[in-house]
C-alpha cells in the first residue's frame, strides 16, 4: 500500500495563510454591509411601534366619536322626555303633580346642558387626537420611506456580495480541511483576539504585518526557512515570509476573480 504523502511545513503554512487570505475577503465583504443590517432591523421595529401608536390613537379617536354619539342620544331621549313631561303638566290634578312634573323637566334639561359640554370637551379631544393622529401619519410615512430605502441599500449590496461571500465561506471550509485540526484551533482563537481578525500575517520592513516590533535577523531567516510554524511574541500571530505571502496572494486572487 503506497503510504500517503507527509504535509510539509511549507504546505502549511501556505494552506494557513491562504485561509486567512479568504477568511479577510469574507471580513470585507461584511464590512461594506456594517451596520446596514441592523439599521433595517431597527427601522423595522420603529415603523411597526409607530403603526401600533396609530392603531390606538385611531381606536381613542373612534371611542370619542362613540360617546358623543351617546350623548347625543341621552339629548333626543331627554327632549322627549321632556315633551311628554310639559303635556302631563297640562292634565294635573294638583300643584304637587305639577311641581313633581317641573322638577323632572328641569332634571332633563340639566341633563341635556351636560351632555351639551361633554360634547364640547369630546370635540376638542377629536381636535387634539386629530393633530396627533396627522403628525404621527408623517412620522409613519417618513421612517417608512427611510426604511425603504435602507432596504434598497443592503439588497443591492446582498445582490452584489452574496454569491461571492457563500462561495468563499464554502472555500473557507475546504481549506480547513487541508489543515490539521491543532493548527484550525489555533488560527480560529488567534483571529478572535487580534485586531482585524489577522491571524496570520507576513513579515513588512522587518517586523510582523501591522505591527511595529521588529523580528530578530535570526528569527526572520527561521521563517524564511519555512521549517517550523513561527508566532509573533508580541501578538501571537503565525508569521510567513514575504515571498511565500506575495506567491499565494496573487495565486487566490486569480480564485476570487473566478467566484
Amino acid at each position: 500500500m503506497a503510504k500517503s504523502k507527509e504535509v510539509t511545513v511549507e504546505e502549511r503554512l501556505r494552506s494557513l495563510y491562504d485561509l486567512q487570505l479568504i477568511d479577510s475577503r469574507i471580513d470585507e465583504i461584511r464590512n461594506v454591509r456594517g451596520e446596514l443590517p441592523l439599521e433595517v432591523s431597527d427601522l423595522e421595529d420603529e415603523v411597526a411601534g409607530l403603526k401600533t401608536r396609530l392603531e390606538k390613537l385611531q381606536s381613542s379617536l373612534e371611542s370619542v366619536e362613540t360617546d358623543i354619539t351617546g350623548k347625543k342620544n341621552l339629548i333626543e331621549e331627554a327632549k322627549t322626555l321632556i315633551k311628554k313631561y310639559s303635556e302631563q303638566q297640562k292634565n294635573v290634578r294638583n300643584n304637587r303633580e305639577f311641581d313633581s312634573l317641573t322638577k323632572e323637566v328641569e332634571y332633563q334639561e340639566l341633563e341635556i346642558e351636560l351632555a351639551e359640554k361633554h360634547i364640547r370637551e369630546f370635540k376638542a379631544q377629536i381636535e387634539q387626537k386629530k393633530e396627533v393622529i396627522a403628525k404621527t401619519k408623517e412620522h409613519v410615512d417618513q421612517r417608512v420611506n427611510h426604511l425603504k430605502h435602507k432596504k434598497s441599500e443592503l439588497d443591492a449590496i446582498l445582490s452584489e456580495t452574496e454569491k461571492e461571500e457563500k462561495a468563499l465561506i464554502k472555500k473557507s471550509e475546504e481549506y480547513k480541511k487541508k489543515i490539521e485540526e491543532r493548527l484550525v484551533a489555533a488560527y480560529t482563537r488567534i483571529r478572535k483576539n487580534v485586531k482585524n481578525g489577522l491571524a496570520v500575517v507576513p513579515i513588512e520592513r522587518g517586523a510582523s504585518g501591522g505591527s511595529y516590533f521588529t523580528i530578530p535577523p535570526q528569527v526572520q531567516m527561521e521563517i524564511g526557512a519555512r521549517k517550523k510554524i513561527i508566532t509573533d511574541e508580541h501578538s501571537g500571530r503565525i508569521l510567513v515570509d514575504g515571498l511565500l505571502a506575495q506567491e499565494e496572494k496573487e495565486k487566490m486572487e486569480k480564485m476570487f476573480k473566478k467566484l
